[in-house]
């Protein structure tokens, strides 16, 4: 059979029950089908499995050209922020419930692994934010999010104040519980909870949704993607800068919280047929009610 690729990682969620013979099970069908399989080195030592080499992020940039991911969303994200920069396509296959990005499930594996491995599958391309925190004029945070951005209240007090530039023009203060920047991907996560709207992945832009707005004028904006967006901490004790899921605790007042989009894409491959659409279906449940 023509093999379009040649060396894949194994990535797995290896917190979860019982995930160790999922992911011989799937190991072993790569081989048999003609692949080199390699693990990523957090899976191999917390899975014990034997028998393949334990590569880190850089080696796997170096010397796979394939990923197969094997978890949730959240196992997804993490990884897939890692290797952007070495544009490696990722497969994702979900243990569970249905996902927006790791989208087969874990009964259709070889099934839909054959054919993409050969060369037939469907392919696109994921924008992320590049986020940093700025204080006194330094940087003291720089971090890559593939869903959002998200600038949130201290637990304990009440709003905080966010004054909201895009590019060099001003939008407006805002008083809320937060505020969200999200990417299209992310626009199906926190961003759509708070009220947010969904951007299909094919769009170049943003959504800025407001959490808890103190004034109901202050709605969901969908904004480009080609400028910087600027969150600065006007007032509010306390306040959090959260990338994903990497955070930065007790903002300052003053300090500033700029996004732009990154350098990079998240490059994925889903089986041939697959649709955005048929996923916001399943996963959101339009289909209820429809005879």
């Amino acid at each position: 059979m023509a093999r379009r690729f040649h060396h894949a990682a194994l990535v797995g969620k290896y917190q979860a029950e019982g995930i160790q013979p999922v992911l011989e099970e799937i190991a072993q069908f790569l081989v048999r089908q003609g692949l080199e399989v390699s693990l990523e080195h957090q899976t191999s030592l917390n899975t014990g499995m034997l028998g393949y080499d334990a590569l880190d992020t850089e080696q796997i940039g170096a010397h796979c050209d394939l990923a197969v991911v094997v978890g949730g969303d959240g196992t997804m994200l993490g990884f897939a922020r890692e290797m952007a920069r070495f544009n490696l396509p990722l497969v994702g296959i979900n243990q569970g419930r249905l996902g927006f990005i790791t989208d087969v499930p874990i009964g259709q594996f070889r099934e839909a692994l054959a054919p993409m491995i050969a060369g037939d599958f469907e392919e696109e391309h994921r924008a992320m934010l590049q986020g940093q925190v700025w204080r006194d004029d330094h940087c003291i945070f720089d971090g890559v999010s593939m869903n959002e951005v998200v600038v949130n209240r201290g637990a304990t007090a009440g709003m905080v104040e966010l004054r909201v530039d895009v590019a060099d023009e001003f939008v407006a203060n805002i008083r809320a519980d937060g505020l969200i920047i999200a990417s299209p991907t992310g626009s199906t996560a926190y961003a759509l909870s708070a009220g947010g709207p969904i951007l299909h992945p094919g769009i170049g832009g943003w959504v800025l949704v407001p959490i808890a707005s103190h004034t109901m004028s202050n709605r969901p904006i969908v904004l480009p993607d080609a400028g910087e967006v600027r969150l600065t901490v006007v007032a509010g004790r306390d306040a959090s800068a959260n990338f994903d899921m990497q955070r930065l605790a007790s903002l300052l007042h003053g300090d500033q919280v700029r996004v732009q989009r990154s350098a990079h894409k998240v490059r994925f491959l889903h089986p041939r047929g697959w649709s955005y659409y048929a996923t916001l279906r399943r996963k959101l449940r339009w289909y209820e009610g429809v005879v």
